[in-house]
């Protein structure tokens, strides 16, 4: 069936249209690449025109409009977070489903996490006018409704227990995707790189295709062999009844999901400190502070720094994202750059080399910024009130990144 019959199907008719889909056998790489690509691009694509091109007003302010760069950026990292979301959703709809008497099946899941999405996505063409935008809620709460249908079409659930299903589904998955939105987004500001993820749970999108493994879709691919493997550990610890294994399972698959599926152990809070130097670009250091904490598959390890001269005072950040470095960088996977300026300030996000830089100053003597993501996983920022951003750029180049990189 083609993709504007589904979509009609699934909103006008969709108790029908739910049996269709539980009765096909369409493998996930083509769900996602058929439907949900599509779908979302064309999302993207109005939301991109409608805060570049019309611009969003505001009473006694006027109409602003963002750079051309940025909304790339963002219209990208919208059309990765649909792809990575539905994976997501159908990790949680499919751990879930023996608990409210459901089938599990991670390639059924998918299709429901992905059909239940089509008023979400369709509906968001009004970003065109930004003022419209407040629509898009509308279709999430029809969306929940096409949810509560599909887990007893599709999944299997017993009626009387599928609204306790959905709901569940649903509050996990606001719960992740704020997780997911945090982490992802201060990496996208910080300009990071490496948005490892992924769709097909067999492994692959099919015998006759192959991906470089380093591509966009090769990582895609990648993950979706790790949530198999995450997935079958689920069945495994549900099966032995050992309630601290399932629970350990299920702390691991989160992860994977959540990571992307790298899973890195981050390094120890005593590694971390020995890469923070006695000085900063003269200045001698005046605090120490180091933590390590997070969950199985998403611990994440900083050591943070102050150095003072007189008036002027710079804090060091060095971050090893860990398990979250999968989400850490969007900007430099899609391979992107930008610049933004205005009245208050200007902020650019580059390549330099191996390296994605991040500069932003302040135009009226407040706190600029110089941050650098080196090997998709570590990051070193530093920020001062009234320091230049050249003082900030040479004290962050005295931390040895091909060390820290080389302890990984």
């Amino acid at each position: 069936m083609g993709l504007i019959d589904r979509a009609k199907n699934i909103l006008l008719s969709p108790k029908a249209e739910w049996e269709a889909i539980a009765a096909q056998t369409t493998p996930d790489a083509q769900v996602i690449v058929g439907y949900v690509l599509p779908l979302a691009v064309v999302a993207a694509l109005a939301g991109f025109i409608g805060v570049c091109l019309v611009g969003v007003s505001a009473p006694f302010v006027g109409t602003f409009r963002m750079g051309i760069g940025w909304g790339l950026a963002t219209a990208v990292y919208q059309l990765v977070m649909a792809v990575i979301m539905v994976y997501v959703m159908a990790f949680i709809i499919d751990a879930l489903a023996p608990t409210f008497g459901a089938q599990k099946g991670l390639s059924q899941a998918l299709k429901v996490s992905v059909y239940a999405y089509t008023p979400v996505w369709v509906v968001s063409i009004v970003k065109i006018i930004p003022m419209l935008g407040v629509l898009v809620l509308l279709a999430a709460l029809y969306a929940i409704y096409l949810l509560y249908l599909g887990l007893q079409r599709v999944m299997k659930a017993p009626k009387e227990k599928a609204a306790g299903y959905t709901a569940v589904v649903v509050i996990a998955g606001i719960v992740i995707a704020i997780v997911i939105g945090v982490i992802s987004g201060l990496a996208f500001r910080a300009g990071m790189p490496g948005f490892g993820g992924g769709f097909h749970a067999g492994g692959g999108p099919g015998p006759n295709v192959t991906f470089a493994p380093n591509s966009p879709m090769g990582r895609l691919n990648e993950f979706g062999k790790k949530m198999e493997e995450a997935n079958k550990q689920m069945e495994a610890a549900q099966q032995s009844g050992d309630k601290n294994k399932q629970m350990e399972a299920a702390l691991g698959a989160v992860g994977t999901a959540i990571s992307g599926g790298k899973g890195v152990e981050p390094l120890q809070i005593d590694q971390l400190k020995a890469f923070v130097p006695e000085k900063f670009a003269g200045m001698p250091r005046t605090d120490l502070r180091a933590e390590r904490n997070g969950v199985k598959g998403l611990m994440m390890a900083k050591a943070e720094a102050t150095y003072s001269n007189g008036p002027h005072a710079v804090v060091l950040e060095v971050t090893d994202t860990g398990g979250m470095a999968a989400l850490a960088g969007l900007a430099a996977w899609a391979g992107l750059e930008g610049e933004h300026e205005d009245s208050q300030k200007r902020e650019v996000i580059r390549r330099e080399g191996d390296l994605m830089v991040r500069e932003k100053v302040d135009k009226h003597g407040g706190t600029n910024e110089y941050s650098v993501m080196a090997g998709d996983r570590f990051i070193v920022s530093a920020k001062g009130v009234g320091v230049d951003v050249g003082v900030l750029k040479s004290g962050v180049a005295e931390v040895d990144l091909a060390k820290l990189q080389s302890t990984k």
